[in-house]
């Protein structure tokens, strides 16, 4: 492949960037009346790439759903990576539970007959733990329950990235890990639940951050509660997605536990990361979500100097090698927005599909609200493709 087909020369670039800047029109506006669009446009370096890494790399497009129906009820639901997941490995999602109501809204457009446990008509909020036990009650979950219990309780309060948005004299700078009175203490409602309705197994996922903000041991009093309980767990882990087949580097903490006596066997890493170029080769027309932004003439100047890797210090955004798996995706704050990183080939920030590609939900999966809050539910979620593969090595070694 050459990542230069279909680009501009660059003398032609810097004409119309140049004549953009001195006109002061609109650089969108300029490109249109050129027959020119931002993918048209090139970086000044690029270098000759080893075919493995644009090779095509494993999706969940391209596997075959599992038909059994176990059933899961998922907690801190989000935009649903754990469900897509759970899902194609052979598990039926019967409940959801999310407090944010733009989440909400796009666990009901992915799948209508879902029953999703949040805004409007309930809070989601796992904390009122009676209210939301009852509720579950209503909905057919009783103790002993058949099936499985997975979730990512809200991981800001644990995160490095997520506290390090802010400047270093602002109190959000230090993770506030379980003195965060919103949503430090997560987690341990989710035990709750687990403790009171006994799923034959559970899974829970955080960030790689949360065992340093646990130096009293709450987590590891919690998860021996659970063993006290008849719980078989796993030895708490961290991972990274690129070492299971997502093309980007995101390491998470994950913990499992069965009650039926059967040890959890999870994949092993592979010793290779996998590659993000290849998500940038696939077809792009006619996909939901596939909104790419408007920069200025001088953004494109800046980025267009880029090297595979390098970071616009004043936009603080990446270029991507797609060599390498891609940065970590980013989900942003609570209102919105998180930075989407540069496209490897051409000068211009990843669209929310693009994102999603990189989280490896299916082209299918569609995201709901404003652009910005649709990259906050990606960056939010966990990769589908990781969750599938957890959720193969839960129903393997379990049921």
């Amino acid at each position: 492949m050459n990542e230069l087909n279909g680009k501009i020369e660059l003398s032609e670039q810097k004409s119309i960037l140049q004549e953009a800047e001195t006109t002061k029109e609109d650089l969108p506006r300029l490109l249109e009346k050129k027959g020119i669009s931002y993918d048209s446009l090139r970086y000044e370096e690029y270098c000759e790439l080893p075919p493995e890494c644009l090779a095509p790399i494993e999706t969940l497009d391209s596997i075959k759903k599992c038909s059994e129906r176990i059933p899961a009820v998922s907690f801190f639901s989000g935009a649903g990576g754990f469900d897509v997941g759970f899902s194609y490995a052979g598990f039926e999602n019967i409940i959801s539970i999310e407090s944010n109501e733009v989440f909400c809204n796009t666990l009901r457009a992915n799948n209508p007959s879902k029953i999703v446990i949040g805004p409007p008509q309930y809070s989601g909020d796992i904390s009122k733990r009676e209210e939301l036990a009852a509720i579950l009650f209503e909905h057919g979950i009783t103790e002993n329950f058949p099936g499985v219990f997975h979730g990512g309780p809200p991981c800001q309060s644990f995160s490095i990235a997520a506290n390090q948005r802010f400047s270093k004299n602002d109190d959000n700078f230090k993770r506030k890990g379980f003195d965060d009175e919103e949503k430090g203490t997560l987690i341990f409602d989710y035990i709750w639940f687990i403790k009171k309705f006994r799923p034959i197994a559970f899974l829970i996922e955080n960030v790689a951050g949360i065992m340093e903000c646990d130096a009293d041991g709450r987590i590891k009093t919690a998860l021996d509660s659970l063993a006290d309980d008849g719980y078989m767990i796993t030895a708490p882990k961290v991972l990274n997605a690129a070492n299971y087949g997502i093309p980007q580097n995101r390491m998470r903490w994950i913990v499992a536990g069965t009650r039926n006596n059967k040890e959890i066997v999870f994949p092993e890493p592979s010793a290779t990361v996998t590659p993000c170029g290849s998500v940038f080769l696939r077809p792009i027309d006619n996909v939901q979500n596939h909104i790419t932004r408007e920069h200025t003439a001088e953004s494109i100047g800046r980025y267009m100097k880029l090297p595979y890797g390098g970071r616009d210090k004043l936009g603080r955004v990446d270029r991507l090698d797609p060599r390498l798996p891609s940065k970590t995706v980013i989900a942003g704050g609570t209102k919105g927005g998180g930075r989407s990183h540069l496209h490897p080939f051409a000068p211009r920030t990843l669209s929310v599909r693009e994102c999603a590609r990189l989280q490896t939900f299916p082209d299918s999966y569609i995201f709901t609200g404003s652009n910005a809050r649709q990259f906050t539910q990606v960056g939010n979620a966990v990769p589908p493709l990781l969750a599938y593969k957890l959720a193969m090595a839960i129903k393997e070694s379990v049921f």
